[in-house]
């Protein structure tokens, strides 16, 4: 149990969700146990949109147990906001991304494939800032030997990948299975740090997250990301939202490294990490541009990318990695404490049945919904 929290357990400011028998609650975990404190925030959105986050995390609540007691009955830490997800963000990951879109998908060509590019390419991308004139000149010179590709625009070039991951509501949280679709046979993790985000553009806090993604999918087509990505049970986030605060910042994001262990139910182990230092653009700079010119009332969450491709042969040698029913995934990193979830497929898992409309029925019914928030007047636009 002790290692779901951060290295300095209930420290920092942490809040998450348990599903309770009247429904789905708030919750802040402290050294004294886990508080509801639904009634002071009926959701995450709420709280995370709050003039002080931390503040209303602090409110006294009902203590409902101990972490060991809620554990089994935790839900993905975030409710009403946008799942958005930042790709291509890592040199390594731009190369990965390459090869997909090279081998079409194809397996069995990965190995070959990486031996082209790194000819091809001739040069260090990790040492290339997006939209820089090095960058624009890299960028000639592959489109002259045609080579140029939707990857490395958004790779080098001045405008990032931002796409949307899921639905709100649609993310499952620690313990629970992670669904890849049942006619992939080339995917694989993603483990990554997962900013949260207020309706007007301020970090408040962050928490991990596996941006699970099909291989073979995107790589037959850039335009089937969002089969290769938005599948049911396909986004984990947790295990806590862990809010910004004198012992949590920004700074504590860009430095952190995370770990990624996967336990496979034919014995086969896997370990590697993501090292946020290593990262192409400043998070901030990733939120900016996320926000562009649209408007999240209820806020958004952002996955920052990965460095991590797990390329080891698994079975055949040249085939490298995918996933197999069973692996078990854990995602972790000291600040924030360790994701932990089982890989089934999108067809297996748990359907996903408890929407916004049924959050809203179940909140009013418990009245929990300000009389404020029941009559919000239709926008103009």
């Amino acid at each position: 149990m002790a290692e779901i929290l951060p290295e300095d357990g209930t420290a920092g400011t942490l809040i998450g969700r348990v599903q309770r028998k009247d429904g789905p609650s708030v919750v802040a975990v402290r050294a004294e146990g886990v508080f509801d404190i639904t009634a002071a925030a009926p959701t995450v959105a709420d709280l995370c949109n709050a003039a002080d986050p931390a503040a209303l995390a602090r409110t006294k609540g009902e203590r409902i147990g101990s972490l060991e007691d809620v554990m089994p009955h935790l839900l993905a830490p975030i409710d009403l906001q946008a799942i958005k997800a930042a790709g291509v963000t890592f040199a390594v990951s731009l190369l990965e991304r390459l090869i997909e879109e090279h081998a079409k998908g194809d397996l069995s060509r990965a190995d070959q494939v990486r031996k082209e590019l790194n000819s091809l390419i001739g040069a260090d991308i990790t040492t290339i800032k997006p939209g820089s004139p090095e960058a624009e000149a890299l960028q000639k010179t592959l489109m002259a030997r045609g080579a140029w590709s939707p990857y490395l625009e958004v790779g080098i070039g001045p405008y990032a990948e931002i796409f949307t991951k899921a639905p709100p509501m649609a993310a499952v949280g620690y313990g629970a299975e992670i669904g890849i679709r049942s006619d992939s046979d080339w995917n694989n993790p993603e483990p990554e740090v997962t900013l949260v985000v207020s309706a007007k553009g301020a970090i408040v806090g962050a928490t991990l997250g596996n941006d699970v993604n099909l291989r073979d999918m995107e790589g037959r087509s850039a335009l089937l990301l969002g089969k290769a990505k938005d599948n049911n049970a396909s986004c984990a986030i947790g295990p806590f939202v862990r809010l910004f605060d004198a012992d949590f910042t920004l700074d504590d994001v860009r430095s952190a490294v995370v770990e990624l262990e996967i336990a496979g139910p034919d014995g086969f182990r896997l370990q590697g990490q993501s090292r946020m230092s290593e990262i192409s653009r400043d998070p901030e700079e990733l939120v900016r541009q996320a926000m562009s010119e649209h408007h999240y009332p209820d806020g958004f969450v952002l996955f920052l990318g990965t460095l991590f491709a797990p390329t080891d042969d698994r079975d055949e040698p040249g085939r490298g990695f995918t996933h197999k029913i069973g692996d078990e995934v854990r995602i972790s990193t000291p600040k924030l404490g360790t994701l932990a979830n089982v890989v089934a497929t999108s067809r297996d898992a748990p359907p996903w049945t408890f929407g916004t409309r049924a959050l809203m029925r179940n909140l009013a019914a418990r009245g929990l919904l300000p009389e404020t928030e029941k009559a919000i007047p239709c926008p103009t636009h």
